[in-house]
This record gives C-alpha cells, sequence and structure tokens, in this order.
C-alpha cells in the first residue's frame, strides 16, 4: 500500500495500558492478596492517588514514603508492587499487533502517549513488542504531565510537529478521548481489536 493522501489521517497515537498491553493491578502480589483483599487494600491506602503521582512523575521512592507514611503497612504493600511491577503485566491486548502492523504497512504514522511512571515503563515493550514497532512514546512520568491535561497532548502535538485535524488517538478512558477531542484530534474509545479495526476503516485507515 501507499501513502495516505487527501483527508485520510496521516498518524495514529495510541494509549498503552489496556489497550496494546494488558495491566492488572492485583498481579503483582497476587501471591499474597485475593483481588478482593487488593480492592480493600487499595481503596483504604488511596492506591489510585499514588499511581497517579507516580505516572506523573513522583519517584517511586517518594510514592512509597507516601504510603508509608499513612500506615506501614500501606508502604510495604506499594513497594512489593513496584518490584514487582511487571507481574501487573498480562500480555498484548488480543489482536492489536496485528492492527499495528497493517497500519504501519499502510504508511501510518504510529505514536505512544501513555500515562505510565518513568521507571517502569521498559517493562512494556518487553512484554508486549508491538509497542517497539511506534516511532516514539510519550510517557507521562517522563514529562511531568499526565492525561487527560491538555499540555501532555500539546507536547505531543509539537513534538512531533503532527496536524491535529489528521491525528487519531485512541485511549480506553473516555475522558482522556474527550481531552484529545478537544484539541482537534479524532479520538476514539478502545473496547476491542474488531471494533477498533471497524473505526479504522471507517476513517480509511484500513482497507479490511
Amino acid at each position: 500500500m501507499t501513502a495516505h493522501t487527501g483527508d485520510i489521517p496521516t498518524t495514529v497515537v495510541f494509549d498503552l495500558g489496556n489497550v496494546l498491553i494488558g495491566w492488572d493491578q492485583t498481579g503483582p502480589l497476587a501471591d499474597r492478596m485475593s483481588p478482593e483483599q487488593w480492592r480493600d487494600f487499595a481503596a483504604e491506602a488511596d492506591f489510585s492517588a499514588l499511581n497517579t503521582a507516580s505516572d506523573s512523575g513522583v519517584p517511586v521512592a517518594e510514592v512509597v514514603a507516601r504510603a508509608a507514611a499513612r500506615d506501614p503497612r500501606h508502604g510495604e504493600i506499594v513497594s512489593l508492587y513496584y518490584e514487582r511491577f511487571e507481574k501487573s503485566l498480562t500480555g498484548p491486548v488480543e489482536g492489536m499487533a496485528e492492527i499495528v502492523t497493517d497500519l504501519k504497512a499502510s504508511g501510518t504514522r504510529l505514536l505512544g502517549l501513555s500515562n505510565w511512571s518513568a521507571e517502569t515503563f521498559h517493562h512494556a515493550p518487553q512484554v508486549a513488542p508491538a509497542i517497539a514497532e511506534l516511532e516514539d512514546v510519550v510517557v507521562s512520568g517522563r514529562e511531568g504531565l499526565i492525561k487527560p491535561d491538555a499540555t501532555i497532548f500539546e507536547t505531543l502535538l509539537e513534538r512531533f510537529d503532527l496536524d491535529a485535524s489528521r491525528t487519531v488517538f485512541i485511549d480506553d478512558l473516555p475522558a482522556n478521548v474527550e481531552a484529545a477531542r478537544s484539541l482537534g484530534l479524532t479520538g476514539l474509545v478502545f473496547d476491542d481489536a474488531p471494533k477498533l479495526r471497524a473505526d479504522l476503516r471507517e476513517l480509511g485507515l484500513l482497507t479490511e
């Protein structure tokens, strides 16, 4: 196939977690806590806020210290979570490596934009090799910015000299997709590979 012309988008930007690579936060401590016990802990320790801090660029050591300041046991669990972080990655999302391959073959420019800790990101392409097929990935923890903050999308557009009107952004979280749309990107909420393939066909990016 030849490179895209006309009004067809020229660039596709993927979120990574639960789009190209599966993520299950119960995995690192699965040998010590049931999923229910982890969820109870996560609520008690406000793990969501701790994870967001890490994704925003706060060093893991500081995140662990924040958890420990609230409860020493929380600190121990959060420390173990990051030590075993690779166990939270469940493998490539079914059907997505093929979509990356097909888009790349069509001449589409491929990038990533992910909320991810700079200290754990190296695990991602090892577990889901399709990530290494992307031209580059803007990682929130490296930027000190996090989706859905418009600034991280602006960083993406400026760094890679993208035309927002011809750029497609794919994410499993509607709030992030809405943020992209507000800046003029075409936003697709990811459910699964078959639906995404159909959406990309409708945009003229894939033919089958």
